[in-house]
């Protein structure tokens, strides 16, 4: 029995190009040695005393940084190509995380993120157009699961084993690790992996015109909204809520990581599945999204109860399932929409919305919990969130008009070539 389902499980993975899974391999290797990240408030406030002000404000430098690395990366990626782009952008932030530990004083540390940062998502816009190259256009959305899943167990790994770092040595030892590891994933990636171009010329939407801009397309601005939202929900995971299982729970960094690797694990073991039948079974992708939303939306309700840590693993189970509706079809409809040799263009401006997010969630969280406290910032979050379902279930409704309507004007025009 185990066995099948074991077999079943890894029939996900056997389709991928060599190319794709030494991608989701890297990106592991990648992301298992960004430990820094989760552990970054705690860091700031334990190590460096600052401010919870203070800490919001580095945060936004942390967004700025990613909103002009990936419109950077979009520019270039059109330009130069992905490839080059993405070893340009892992190797250069492997030196920064290392040099990052030395800046203590709050101004250099600011410029010191918003450095790194611009450095390091240079990666993913560009890392998203190459699986237009490495992965078929039948399991392109599950090629993005997998390196997702990547990810995510690499969030897995890497928070725990950064944790038994802070409290066995020190905070030092997490940027090497971090750094180094940022050079062995891209040298994975230059030994294996070798540009090559698209071989055919991406289909052309309706929908736009060649000479249009990415904000003509009203679906896709309501779309980045939606994205806008579902980014201020998850970032707040790696903000206050590690500061919340620290303050209010007492949990070390050890036990606050065991709940990132519950997230991963989940997303390691479901996500693929999920994506794989929803695909299979044609269901609408903007729907799945929709409820994602609402799904993350009614996770912050059960930090409402304070004092149980059943609540916590409910909370981030719900949570989880959020992020496994939401991401990966988000990225699916924007690469659908995307226009031929403007790929790259539409990526960052989506990549770039979770930039947003991120200078707007960490800010707002920060100075709510300081003003009003923790559940002060449940309730907004939630309450954001179902805004953001609202908008996400009518954008349904957006996307399956403009279809009817595109359908139409092809039919008028069979009947107009016809006289």
């Amino acid at each position: 029995m185990i066995k099948k389902l074991l077999s079943n499980y890894l029939q996900h993975f056997r389709d991928f190009s060599l190319e794709v899974k030494i991608l989701a391999i890297a990106t592991f290797i990648n992301r298992c040695g960004a430990m820094v990240v989760p552990f970054l408030s705690k860091y700031m406030l334990e190590e460096l005393h600052f401010t919870y002000s203070q800490i919001g404000w580095v945060m936004v430098f942390f967004g700025v940084g990613s909103f002009i690395g990936t419109w950077i990366s979009g520019k270039l990626s059109d330009k130069i190509g992905f490839y080059k782009v993405m070893i340009f952008s892992l190797f250069t932030t492997g030196i920064l995380f290392i040099l990052l530990q030395f800046l203590t004083t709050f101004y250099s540390f600011c410029f010191g993120v918003l450095l790194l940062t611009t450095v390091s998502d240079m990666y993913r816009p560009a890392m998203l157009v190459s699986l237009d190259t490495y992965a078929t256009k039948e399991n392109r959305t599950r090629a993005l699961s997998l390196v997702r899943s990547a990810v995510n167990l690499g969030f897995m790994f890497g928070p725990v084993i950064g944790g038994i770092i802070i409290t066995v040595l020190d905070y030092n030892f997490l940027f090497y690790i971090d750094g180094l590891t940022c050079m062995l994933s891209i040298l994975i990636f230059y030994i294996y992996i070798k540009e090559k171009k698209l071989p055919y010329k991406l289909k052309v939407f309706k929908h736009l015109k060649d000479t249009n801009s990415v904000f003509d397309d009203k679906p896709f601005l309501i779309h980045l909204l939606v994205t806008l939202i579902t980014g201020i929900l998850f970032f707040q995971i790696f903000t206050t809520l590690s500061l919340y299982y620290k303050e209010v729970f007492n949990f070390s960094s050890f036990q606050g990581a065991l709940f990132l690797a519950l997230n991963g694990v989940l997303i390691l073991l479901f996500e693929l599945p999920i994506v794989k039948y929803v695909e299979t079974n044609k269901i609408n992708k903007l729907m799945v999204v929709s409820y994602g939303v609402l799904a993350m939306s009614v996770a912050y309700l059960f930090l409402l109860i304070e004092g149980n840590v059943f609540t916590l693993i409910l909370m981030m189970l719900l949570m989880t399932v959020g992020m496994m509706f939401t991401f990966p079809f988000a990225n699916s409809f924007v690469k659908k929409r995307s226009l031929k040799n403007h790929e790259g263009k539409f990526m960052a401006v989506f990549t770039m919305s979770y930039s947003i997010a991120q200078i707007i969630s960490t800010k707002t969280g920060m100075e709510i919990i300081g003003n009003y406290g923790y559940k002060a910032n449940w309730i907004f979050l939630s309450a954001l969130g179902l805004i953001g379902f609202v908008i996400a279930y009518r954008l349904v409704y957006i996307v399956k008009k403009e279809k009817e309507i595109l359908k139409g004007k092809i039919v008028q025009s069979l009947f107009a070539d016809s006289k």
